[in-house]
């Protein structure tokens, strides 16, 4: 076993990755970028390596850098968590030359897979269902449009090299196509070094649904069951679930069989998610592979009780799995909730500054993954993810009911979050029902703007409770936090 790694990545995810390092006994090593040199990922390790300025780069996406740092602290392996380089095959190349293990799949894998156009020839050629669609990709306007005729509008546009909703269009008809494309190219260049884009048939009214998997290098895949991730915000996922509402017995044991059989057809090891687009036929095609940790592993962690992080090690050590697919179970219901600082009501514009106030829910069944704490300033050159709320429950209106009461406890001021906003997603009929499309934010939310509501005047009262119990006499404060103004008692009161 690895006695030492480097975690090559920021914020919650890499305190996440730490977690079960300590759990394993083994050191950890974070890089930093000058924004982060206060954050809570860099207190916690046990070495801490300085990578350059904020530009990410200049710092976390900059792999001679990262190499340095694990070759300066002699860390044995790289875990890069996801974003960054997570997805960049020039990293577990840079690894393997530098004689470090990289925590992931191989490096021909991640490419294979990254290309996405090249993902659906492999997919093709194992049997996959495919959303009609190119098999390569291409830059010129004619052929697109060609294309786009044949496939028939609406088509959606995207990115051959990456993901994530970055270089994604939709387009009605032939008009907006051109446009669309130039858009496409201009965000996929800056985003991931590649502006070639490829054509899908868009389809509506569909549910996006991944599958967990695990393989190691002795060719014992499995999945961990799926994930219905079908509410985002430009694309990007905000909440996530498992089981999805949507699946069937039937149709859940077909989705992982297909996704261990593409799994297997890629050449995969270590962790991984197979991507399916669910229509309302109960027809499922394959989107994608995504070749590192997801965001929303934590639910499939509650669910099936394992530690993917522990996995990810214990493969990339050279460990085969413990268990083969008949002994992995699903369990109750999880929930995860994205907290962002950005403001909903104002396209979900980021919110960078300074936490003044930061309070986690706790209790059973309540998991935060956070990368920030009371005081930090929540810079702007990054993804804006504050935490993560994780909730579980023995059934799906249980873990919906705890999630709301969480998030009802969960105060953060300095600056606007997503907290209201997911609160009432979670309170929505169409949620509580089950009924989540990949549509919904737009069909439900569209002209969402935040209320005053009671959650808010709690919010307050802890910061009076916070900043004047050392003005209040001794004994004076000597009661329970408040959870409503009403019961912020004492000389200071709403």
């Amino acid at each position: 076993m690895f006695k030492k790694i480097l975690i090559a990545n920021r914020g919650e995810i890499a305190r996440r990755i730490m977690r079960t390092a300590r759990e394993m006994e083994i050191q950890t090593v974070a890089v930093y970028s000058e924004s982060d040199r206060l954050a809570p990922h860099v207190i916690e390790a046990d070495q801490a390596v300085s990578i350059g300025p904020a530009d990410p780069t200049a710092s976390y996406l900059d792999i001679n850098k990262i190499i340095a740092a694990a070759e300066e602290t002699g860390a044995e392996a790289i875990h890069p968590g996801y974003g960054f380089l997570a997805e960049n095959p020039a990293l577990p190349e840079a690894c393997e030359a530098a004689g470090i293990t990289f925590i992931g799949p191989p490096a021909g894998v991640i490419r294979d897979l990254g290309e996405k156009t090249k993902a659906r020839r492999i997919m093709q050629a194992a049997g996959a269902p495919l959303i009609p669609g190119m098999l390569t990709s291409c830059a010129e306007p004619g052929e697109l449009a060609d294309q786009a005729d044949e496939i028939g509008y609406p088509v959606m546009v995207k990115a051959a090299g990456g993901g994530g909703g970055k270089g994604m269009r939709v387009v009605e008809d032939a008009a907006a196509l051109a446009e669309a494309c130039r858009q496409a190219m201009s965000e996929a260049g800056a985003a991931f070094g590649d502006p070639s884009i490829y054509l899908e048939k868009h389809l509506s009214g569909i549910r996006h649904v991944e599958v967990q998997v695990l393989a190691d290098d002795r060719g014992n895949t499995v999945h961990l069951y799926e994930r219905e991730c079908s509410i985002q915000r430009r694309r990007q996922k905000i909440i996530e679930e498992t089981p999805s509402p949507a699946l069937t017995p039937e149709l859940r044991r077909a989705m992982g069989r297909a996704a261990v059989t593409i799994a297997r057809a890629a050449g995969y090891v270590n962790a991984g998610t197979v991507e399916f687009l669910l229509d309302s036929e109960n027809n499922f095609y394959f989107l994608e592979v995504n070749t590192r940790l997801q965001v929303e592993h934590a639910v499939t962690e509650w669910v099936c009780g394992l530690d993917l992080v522990r996995r990810q090690i214990l493969i990339a050590a050279g460990h085969p799995l413990p268990f083969q697919q008949e002994d992995i179970r699903q369990r109750g219901h999880a929930i995860q909730c994205r907290l962002y600082a950005e403001n909903p009501a104002a396209g979900f514009a980021p919110s960078p500054g300074t936490i003044g106030l930061y309070r986690e829910p706790t209790g059973p069944g309540v998991r935060v993954d956070s990368g920030v704490y009371q005081g930090i300033h929540v810079p702007m050159e990054y993804d804006p993810i504050l935490a993560r709320l994780v909730i579980w429950g023995e059934d799906r209106e249980a873990a919906r009911m705890r999630m709301i009461a969480a998030l009802s406890n969960y105060p953060i001021l300095g600056v606007e979050t997503n907290i209201a906003y997911l609160k009432e997603i979670m309170a929505h009929p169409a949620f509580v029902s089950g009924e989540t499309y990949t549509d919904f934010l737009d069909r439900h939310f569209a002209e969402w703007q935040p209320t005053f509501d009671n959650t808010d005047l709690a919010c307050l009262a802890y910061v009076v409770h916070e900043t004047t119990a050392s003005a209040v006499p001794a004994g004076a404060t000597n009661q329970p936090v408040p959870t409503t103004p009403w019961q912020a008692l004492g000389n200071w009161r709403v």
